[in-house]
């Protein structure tokens, strides 16, 4: 073993959890973890909701201690950018001019922000939300009794709407799909969403794009492809996210909506693994390839990439898990479903306490629960196994889930959960 040791390019969520399954699985070596924001590693769920309800102080938000780091033994480098790779050489070269050399190499460079096309720059008051930063100064802007635009109605701009609510905001929703949610849930669930939101006196423009954003040094207000103008005092924008492939890429790596890896996160470069949004990876419970935009597959699929990299390769195949705070309602889901699949409600759709089920084949292949964390966990099972399943089952509110799992799936459930199937 050489002094090179292992470099960890990314220093998020994933990077900080890569390099503590490291030393978990016994890895004695250099670690060196480096990133371009000059915060330590910090998650950023709370960005949306806690940070920006101002319920939760930034600091909150950080994977470790800031002093965590050196106690492991891991070289943390924060406000510095790798700007090129050369594969063959085994070396990173870095925007304080320095190289770094590696035996083994992690990218876990994740995402930014998708810019939208035509945006004014430099207008005060037009807001993204990526960073800590973001969030602090888009949580100044939230006072209440102003108008707040949010453009995008996905998961990230469905949360900014619920805390600009919460803190006092008049809020309406610009979505350019049909319904909320469309890139990620049927239609029947995203209605459900769209739902809980105008019952907080959220104005929600569906099916319509935007057309410009007005005024001259401050936001004044948007313009819709439709003719509509909309007074705003601020306008969010929450499009999607741009995986950060570029520098892996201009190395040869290959790349597909994200840095293209194999079951164990291995890319087409050697030694040069991948981990977190920037990866597009196979899902056995998709049945393709897909990149992945959350809490859990940034940390999770960055602790089985980095003990493949030092141990016994082993697939990683955890079945996609997502969460959204909106309000008073915690919506988890599992599973990955096609948008025509047939959805089933267990209670009043969108109400607290309520499942929808995503049926397609006849199994489930989803299920999302609004304050029902604990149904979930049981029909996760059903989902993990593939077993077939009664809709009219699912639905029926007198039945309890857990016995329900037993006889949809006749013990075919701990049967093929036993032998890992």
């Amino acid at each position: 073993m050489t002094t090179a040791g292992i470099v960890i390019i990314g220093a998020g969520q994933a990077g900080a959890r890569a390099a503590d399954s490291l030393r978990d699985a016994g890895y004695a070596g250099r670690i060196r973890l480096i990133g371009d924001e000059r915060e330590p590693p910090y998650e950023r769920p709370a960005l949306s909701k806690g940070v920006l309800l101002a319920a939760a102080v930034p600091e909150s938000t950080l994977v470790h201690p800031r002093d965590y780091y050196a106690s492991r033994n891991i070289e943390l480098a924060t406000g510095v950018a790798a700007v090129a790779l050369a594969p063959e050489a085994r070396e990173v070269f870095l925007s304080d001019g320095t190289t770094v050399a590696y035996e083994k190499l992690l990218i876990a460079t994740g995402s930014r922000v998708r810019p939208l096309p035509g945006a004014p720059e430099g207008l005060a008051g037009v807001f993204y939300l990526r960073t800590l930063a973001d969030s602090t100064a888009l949580g100044e802007a939230l006072v209440p009794g102003r108008r707040i635009v949010v453009i995008g109605g996905g998961y990230l701009g469905l949360e900014i709407a619920a805390s600009a609510v919460q803190r006092g905001c008049r809020v309406t929703i610009v979505e350019r799909e049909p319904h909320l949610l469309a890139r990620v849930m049927p239609r029947a669930i995203g209605d459900a969403i769209e739902g809980v939101h105008r019952a907080k006196g959220v104005d929600v423009r569906l099916g319509t794009a935007l057309a410009r954003i007005t005024g001259e040094a401050t936001v004044t207000g948007v313009e819709l492809a439709d003719g509509t103008a909309l007074g705003a005092d601020a306008v969010v924008i929450a499009i999607g996210i741009i995986p950060n492939t570029e520098l892996a890429e201009s190395a040869g790596a290959q790349s597909s909506d994200g840095l293209v890896v194999d079951e164990y996160g291995r890319t087409s470069l050697p030694e040069v693994y991948a981990a977190g949004d920037v990866t597009n990876q196979p899902c056995r419970h998709a049945g393709r390839r897909m990149r992945l935009e959350s809490w859990q597959n940034a940390q999770n699929q960055a602790i089985a990439v980095a003990r493949n990299m030092v141990g016994e390769p082993t697939p990683y195949q955890e079945l996609p898990w997502f969460w959204s705070d909106q309000y008073d309602l915690n919506i988890q889901m599992f599973g990955i479903a096609a948008p025509d699949a047939r959805i089933v409600w267990r209670g009043e759709p969108g109400a607290a306490r309520s499942l929808a089920f995503a049926i397609e084949q006849g199994r489930l292949t989803m299920a999302v629960g609004f304050n029902a964390a604990a149904d979930l966990r049981a029909v996760r099972r059903l989902i993990e196994a593939g077993v077939p399943v009664d809709p009219a089952a699912l639905e029926d509110a007198s039945r309890k889930l857990k016995d329900l799992v037993k006889e949809l799936a006749g013990g075919t459930v701990e049967r093929k959960l036993a032998v890992g199937a």
